[in-house]
């Protein structure tokens, strides 16, 4: 059987840790009748939340699992303790595959596991992870990372995605979906599914950007080009270019499609407005256009989106 090892010390956040018990703890099977064999690993009592844990064994024991996977820290203003950092970095240098649940990666990134490697965690906490290790490559927009033998989950439920990937590496997608069913959650949301987010502007004050974030968003409906928006800052396409990379991790053009595109998540939440009518209000021109860069770039369709968006109490949409 392979073994997990959760690495739990205080400050877990508790939802990511019992998804991970329910997922790889015992009471399921594989199809050749064998399963995880699951163990806590930490460096004595400790609590996750409101609850006290009593570990199986100390946090060495992490290097002996197949896999290790650390659940969402609490306190990401707070550096995770060097013990767990140190363990999590041996058990990977052992062999192990390692996976973190939420702002787990926070632990995998001060263990320089993140590295030259694309990863991502919970939407509010991406910005912070760039900036603190600025050697990761940090995806917002995506529910988990595989890179291999480092994985990385988005918050809360992409957990779930994230350890359900997992059992279908190990299994198969039949086991795979077997568990979903029976934990009644989707089966298999892919890994470059978008986080159903929408992320604020960055820029501080003083950035040459700032008032040109909000000036785009206020002209969405309207055809730009990175022309129009370096003339707009006052600055060469190039220079644009180089300052959109800096803050915002990518191209003047990509950014501006993903504002376009949560525009439109806003309008299909908030709305009866029909999908041509939305892919008019972004600037998308048609809703063939819209259709296909929000299939692409959120995972589902636009009409899909509204019906499991939709807020509550609003009459359903038109067609």
């Amino acid at each position: 059987m392979t073994t997990v090892a959760l690495a739990v010390t205080d400050g877990m956040l508790p939802f990511e840790l019992g998804l991970a018990c329910e997922v790889f703890g015992p009471g399921v099977t594989g199809a050749d009748g064998s399963w995880y064999r699951l163990s806590l690993c930490g460096p004595g009592a400790v609590r996750a939340g409101r609850f006290r844990l009593e570990p199986d064994h100390g946090l060495d024991r992490l290097a002996g699992a197949g896999t290790v996977i650390v659940p969402g820290w609490a306190d990401i203003d707070q550096d995770p303790p060097a013990e767990l950092v140190e363990a999590v970095r041996a058990a990977h240098e052992a062999g192990a595959r390692v996976a973190s649940l939420c702002t787990g990666a926070f632990v995998l990134a001060a263990a320089g596991l993140l590295d030259g490697r694309r990863a991502t965690t919970h939407w509010a906490h991406t910005g912070e992870l760039a900036r603190r290790h600025p050697r990761v490559r940090v995806d917002p927009d995506v529910l988990y990372v595989d890179e291999g033998t480092v994985l990385t989950s988005a918050g809360k439920a992409a957990a779930m995605d994230l350890c359900l990937h997992l059992v279908r590496l190990d299994h198969g997608s039949s086991v795979a979906n077997t568990l979903a069913r029976r934990l009644v959650v989707p089966p298999h949301r892919d890994g470059g599914q978008a986080q159903f987010v929408t992320t604020p502007v960055p820029a501080p004050d003083n950035h040459p950007l700032a008032a040109l974030f909000p000036w785009v968003m206020q002209r969405l409906d309207r055809p730009l080009s990175v022309e129009d928006l370096a003339r707009r800052a006052g600055m060469s396409s190039r220079n644009l270019g180089r300052h959109f990379q800096s803050v915002t991790g990518t191209s003047p053009l990509k950014w501006l499609l993903t504002q376009r595109i949560r525009h439109a998540q806003v309008l299909l939440e908030t709305t009866d407005d029909t999908v041509d009518a939305i892919a008019t209000a972004t600037g998308m021109g048609t809703a063939t256009t819209l259709r296909r860069h929000f299939h692409r770039t959120v995972g589902v369709p636009p009409d899909a989106y509204r019906r499991t968006f939709r807020s509550r109490g609003r009459d359903a949409p038109r067609a």
